[in-house]
């Protein structure tokens, strides 16, 4: 499916079958599928149809894709979301592991997120985790928009960590991801794209 990255994903209008690839992948199946069951009817999640040994089925969700809804110049209304759908999560005292536009469902009509996506690496954290990946992914995938984060970080009912602590919790978490291209093809693409982003990481400042 469209938007779908480390995992081979597919989906017929009626469900979305996840086939978990790279390393522990069974390990990424157990959190997901495990998450998603203990947070619905507390968050906006699909629900889980079928378990296997290596993929997740859950019922299809219809909505408008965060990143669609970023080129299509709906900005502030998909980051102000961002911001009160994250407060909801960490409320529950948990860290999503890979969360930003990328991974959530709106409804059209009112941009409220009709789903929160991919819990394979979600986990009891810390908030600024959550809320640095989230800015990380603007700046990486859409640097236009970084103007406008303020509408995040000013609809997360909680405190915004400083730049400083933000930054550290990037960089932490692109040396994990290049860690995981590592284990998983030692030399390939995933390793050569994780280090250079990790040094262009490394060296933004908060004013970029």
């Amino acid at each position: 499916m469209k938007h779908g990255y480390t995992n081979s994903t597919v989906g017929d209008g009626a469900l979305v079958v996840k086939c978990y690839q790279g390393p522990d992948a069974a390990f990424r199946l157990g959190t997901e599928s495990r998450y998603l069951r203990r947070l619905r009817g507390r968050l906006p999640v699909p629900r889980v149809h079928q378990i296997t040994s290596t993929s997740l089925s859950t019922r299809f969700v219809s909505g408008a894709h965060g990143q669609d809804l970023l080129d299509e110049g709906r900005v502030t209304e998909v980051f102000t979301e961002c911001g009160r759908i994250l407060s909801r999560i960490h409320r529950l005292g948990i860290v999503h592991g890979d969360f930003g536009p990328q991974n959530l469902l709106f409804d059209p009509a009112t941009f409220e997120t009709a789903a929160i996506l991919d819990w394979e690496w979600a986990h009891p954290g810390r908030p600024v985790e959550d809320l640095a990946w989230c800015e990380w992914i603007v700046r990486t995938h859409h640097p236009e928009h970084v103007p406008l984060l303020p509408h995040f970080f000013d609809s997360y009912d909680g405190p915004v960590p400083a730049w400083a602590e933000r930054h550290e919790a990037m960089v932490a978490r692109c040396r994990d991801l290049l860690d995981f291209c590592v284990r998983w093809e030692p030399g390939g693409d995933g390793e050569k794209s994780w280090h250079e982003r990790l040094a262009v990481t490394e060296a933004w400042t908060e004013g970029l």
